[in-house]
């Protein structure tokens, strides 16, 4: 093995034994087998291997599909990329073994889409049910590719509908898509594609679009940003800012600095900082500017200036007493 980069572990995820990113400038691996079903997917380069006697290759949109306790090998004399989920054996039925000695690589642009995205979002937390969902429907993506697939005939969209209704109950504290499985009695891979079919979005987008909406009110309501990630079901604030910016945008920052005019026409802008604190400016129609800065201990400190550029500060403290500067 000569200028190997490689990365490998275990994610949190049923189903997923391990994934394994690898980058080899030229490497030869030896005859092996595993316990697990071994989804591999090459980025860049090529790689050749044989399995039960019979030379295939990885490359471009092919997908290959290892079955468990098969010997297979694979080389390559150029550098070479690879991505691999190896999954656990009872994520697709013994019976599909030979289906997939028989044809263990297939071009699938779709199918190498769906497993690109699972890799991107696997680990990451907050994220889990979009990395359930993606394995769901890849899981069964796989099953048709190998002739027994197990969703067949027309998709019934009730369950998308109960699947909504339980995401709803859920949305701050999250609910996995094997719980919803369970408690709706229908397969994942079933309940996903129900609910794109009838609302154009898998159940996580749903989720985190509803996360968002919480945690706009949230900022409305002058709740301090720190505490809008984790109330609105967030994993962190960096998730909430990723999925608040890529809906709506904006950062919840730029969302919390706004103006607003009454039908007197006074406009009044507020201006709300991580910590908490609020600054508001009103302009009348004259022109007189008046500042005002509430602090969290509730002391306002309001300025005014006049068109002339007189400034006049008043500190009011909550017990009413008033000094002027």
């Amino acid at each position: 093995m000569s200028g190997a980069r490689f990365a490998a572990w275990r994610p949190p995820l049923d189903g997923v034994v391990e994934v394994l990113n690898a980058h080899f400038t030229g490497h030869a691996y030896p005859m092996h087998a595993h316990d697990t079903w071994t989804l591999l997917i090459v980025d860049s380069g090529a790689v050749r291997y044989d399995l039960d006697r019979h030379e295939r290759g990885s490359f471009g949109d092919v997908v290959t599909l290892l079955p468990p306790h098969v010997p297979h090998n694979g080389s390559s004399p150029h550098p070479f990329r690879k991505r691999v989920l190896y999954l656990s054996q009872a994520q697709l039925p013994p019976r599909l073994i030979g289906a997939s000695v028989d044809k263990s690589d297939f071009p699938d642009a779709v199918l190498q889409r769906m497993i690109s995205r699972l890799h991107e979002v696997i680990g990451q937390p907050g994220e889990e049910l979009a990395a359930e969902s993606h394995l769901a429907e890849i899981t069964e993506r796989l099953r048709d590719r190998l002739g027994h697939p197990e969703i067949t005939g027309r998709i019934d969209r009730t369950p998308a509908r109960k699947l909504r209704d339980l995401l709803e109950q859920h949305v701050v504290p999250g609910i996995s898509l094997r719980q919803a499985a369970g408690l709706l009695h229908f397969n994942p891979a079933y309940l996903v594609r129900s609910f794109r079919a009838e609302f154009g979005m898998s159940p996580h987008q749903y989720l985190i679009s509803r996360r968002v909406d919480v945690a706009r009110h949230l900022i409305l309501a002058g709740r301090p940003l720190a505490a809008v990630a984790t109330e609105s079901g967030f994993y962190d604030q960096p998730h909430l800012i990723r999925h608040f910016r890529r809906i709506l945008g904006v950062s919840p920052t730029g969302f919390s600095s706004r103006e607003r005019v009454s039908p007197t026409g006074v406009s009044s802008r507020e201006r709300v900082s991580p910590t908490g604190v609020s600054s508001r400016e009103r302009v009348s129609p004259t022109g007189v500017s008046s500042r005002e800065r509430v602090s969290p201990t509730g002391v306002s400190s309001r300025e005014r200036v006049s068109p002339t550029g007189v400034s006049s500060r008043e500190r009011v403290s909550p017990t009413g007493f008033s000094s002027r500067e």
